[in-house]
């Protein structure tokens, strides 16, 4: 077994692990980079977890154990047969069943959601929860379909679905395109093939099995990771201090709630066709009508408050965002993958940015995470800082298997504690690795080890 004496030596040994060059894979190879980078002072720390030691764990987790792939046929409202694609990634359960959310979007394709899977865990495995990593979904647009047509589609999803999770296989959530809508469909198309009233989802409604709090959690716990890592580094709080937002979906809104919870100003938000920004704290009730009921552009938002500032896609910098370049004490990218680059690292930092917190998955390119940890950013990673969603999950399960229901304030109490408790654990470890300050490493670090450490006492 050949060792790895340094950083450009790893460099060389992760290449060998991007087993495919087709584009779908770039994200998954990316968040793969990201990791193995990470956790190379784990490969100084002993035989165990070198890229090259005889228990070859890194290169037992970063494939799949299985890629379930399906079609799903479905008739729409004018009784003509529609075809989309349906996956599963099902990466490691060495920690306990299969746990992550399911998409339905058209850009789902076997490379995003084994990315999403990988991210999965290592987010799982810091929560301390006993659940592994999975993800799954299918190119199928909601969006303009009436609910007798989701239904439709919903339930020849599970249909196929159904052969491959249960309580203790497999316990998919929601996502992207799949809420309690969705999720109840799903839910009573499984119920009625297996005659089984199991917890086999999460995400469920709340009078049928679903938690409190399920909603809010993400976001919610984003701004619990933040406060708690800005009161480890002896920053100031958030109170009264500019916060910058990107998206204006359920992560992003519950995240602008806690923030005004919190005394903070948040002052931006984003769709698919422009930035708002309202430099006297956005007005959270007219955005939830706006985009949770309504479904409208935030351009709308101008029509109450005229005086409001509103930039289109079209008018966006060259390679940046206008969101990202607006002053701010912190930054909460909320919207999607790879959505801050360098030309945004860079503006951030020249605008004060002391602290960017990740709510959507891997919402930062490499050069970006590389510009921040450099320039002394706190930069807390989507697999920490968002881990609030599958976290409520978690709670969803264990209240489903004793036929159980907490309160609001029970869950939200448990909420924060688990998010306090990740961003400590992630703190210390980054200390103990002698990489202090950088929680990038430092979750990478200590989700790895957890499972790697499974594993090795599972075998092979």
């Amino acid at each position: 077994m050949r060792k790895i004496n340094s950083i450009e030596e790893a460099k060389e040994e992760i290449k060998k692990f991007k087993i495919s060059d087709c584009a779908e894979d770039d994200v998954f190879f990316q968040a793969l980079e990201e990791v193995l980078l990470s956790i190379y002072p784990l490969f100084k720390s002993g035989e165990l977890y070198t890229l090259s030691a005889k228990n070859a764990i890194v290169k037992r987790l970063v494939m799949p154990d299985r890629v379930i792939k399906f079609k799903v046929a479905w008739l729409d409202d004018d009784n003509i047969v529609q075809v989309n694609t349906g996956y599963r990634v099902q990466f490691n359960n060495a920690l306990g069943p299969y746990k992550g959310g399911l998409r339905f979007h058209p850009s789902v394709n076997e490379g995003i959601l084994k990315f999403l899977a990988f991210e999965q865990i290592l987010k799982n495995s810091l929560t301390g929860l006993p659940i592994g990593g999975a993800k799954g979904g299918s190119d199928f647009d909601p969006k303009g379909k009436s609910d007798f047509e989701v239904m439709k589609f919903c339930s020849a999803f599970m249909t196929e679905l159904h052969k491959y999770i249960g309580p203790r296989v497999d316990v998919p959530a929601g996502d992207i395109g799949v809420g309690a809508r969705e999720i109840g469909y799903l839910f009573g198309e499984y119920k009625k093939i297996t005659s089984s009233y199991d917890g086999v989802l999460t995400g469920k409604p709340f009078f049928f099995g679903g938690s409190l709090m399920r909603p809010e959690a993400t976001g919610y716990g984003v701004i619990y990771f933040t406060r708690k890592m800005l009161e480890l580094e002896a920053k100031e709080s958030l109170k009264g201090k500019i916060c910058t937002v990107s998206g204006a979906g359920n992560v992003a809104l519950h995240a602008i709630e806690k923030l005004l919870h919190l005394g903070a100003i948040p002052v931006s938000c984003t769709d698919s066709k422009g930035t708002l920004h309202d430099p006297r704290g956005l007005d959270l009730e007219l955005l939830k009508d706006l985009k949770l009921k309504q479904r409208q552009s935030l351009q709308e938002y101008l029509k109450t408050h005229p005086d409001t500032e509103y930039t289109p896609i079209s008018d966006y910098p060259k390679n940046a965002h206008a969101v990202w370049n607006i002053p701010c004490y912190a930054a909460f990218p909320c919207a999607t993958q790879n959505e801050l680059t360098a030309n945004d690292a860079n503006n951030l930092i020249k605008n004060g940015c002391i602290s960017v917190s990740e709510g959507a998955n891997m919402p930062s390119t490499k050069e970006a995470v590389s510009i921040m940890l450099n320039k002394g950013i706190l930069l807390a990673p989507a697999k920490a800082a968002n881990a609030g969603g599958v976290v409520v999950s978690g709670f969803e399960m264990s209240q489903n298997a004793a036929m159980q229901k907490w309160t609001f304030e029970e869950v939200d109490e448990k909420l924060k504690a688990t998010m306090e408790s990740i961003c400590e654990k992630v703190a210390a470890t980054a200390e103990e690795y002698h990489v202090k300050g950088n929680y990038v490493d430092g979750a990478n670090i200590a989700g790895f080890k957890r499972v790697a450490d499974a594993m090795i006492a599972e075998g092979i």
